[in-house]
């Protein structure tokens, strides 16, 4: 049974932690999604008064192999409030990802054109005709050829960071759509025998404004499992 923590719950809103490799909405695998799990942790609730299926609305997406804190709607009004937010990009969204090789800077911004094409599900950077895409990064630690840096998004494109940060040089480790001749590089380089490799980026943060109480909220969590814990990365312990 996959488990979901919950983080912030109340008549309008849910924030929870989406498990690496759970589809944020259903798809076309016969997978467990969030939003059904959601659906039958508020059906299951002890003094849920709500008749027929809980409503839960989906107003931004983590790619699957992606874990980390998402927010749903619970009302129409709710969902309207937060999608605009995302569409007009008044939420911070905050990642943290473990790249192959370095950056070259501590700190600094990537800006890119962005191309999506919809038979392969895959990005690419190029040089015009593409959609704006940019994004702040800050190194936090580099050990083993392998770079821990935390990413602000100032723009939400398909595959957005693990493409720039592909194309900037230091792909996402575990990243077998962009960098997968980085990760098996490392594997024989550093990995001691690994065979799998899960994809190494994490939704750390996000701030939003609630839909209701328009109080500014901020829900911050670190990978608890995997290659991107405190136990492999001491700078987590003073994480900010």
């Amino acid at each position: 049974m996959i488990n979901v923590k919950i983080l912030y719950e109340d008549k309008h809103v849910i924030v929870c932690v989406k498990p690496a490799g759970m589809p944020s909405q259903s798809d076309r695998s016969s997978s467990m999604d969030l939003v059904s799990w959601l659906k039958n942790y508020l059906a299951s609730k002890e003094g849920n008064v709500q008749k027929g299926v809980p409503y839960v609305s989906v107003v931004h997406r983590l790619d699957r192999p992606v874990g980390g804190v998402m927010v749903y709607a619970k009302t129409k009004k709710a969902a309207e409030s937060l999608s605009r937010q995302f569409m007009e990009h008044q939420t911070q969204k905050n990642y943290l990802a473990v790249l192959t090789g370095s950056l070259g800077k501590s700190y600094g911004t990537l800006e890119d054109q962005l191309l999506k094409d919809g038979r392969t599900n895959t990005s690419k950077v190029v040089a015009s005709g593409g959609k704006r895409a940019c994004l702040d990064y800050r190194v936090l630690e580099e050990k083993n050829g392998l770079s821990l840096v935390n990413v602000t998004l100032h723009t939400g494109r398909h595959h957005q960071i693990r493409v720039q940060m592909a194309h900037a040089g230091a792909g996402i480790y575990g990243d077998m759509k962009y960098n997968r001749t980085g990760t098996e590089e490392w594997n024989r380089n550093f990995g001691t025998g690994r065979k799998t490799a899960e994809l190494c980026l994490f939704s750390s943060c996000l701030t939003f404004e609630h839909p209701i109480s328009h109080k500014r909220m901020e829900f911050k969590v670190l990978p608890e499992v995997g290659f991107m814990t405190i136990d492999e990365w001491e700078s987590l312990s003073y994480y900010e």
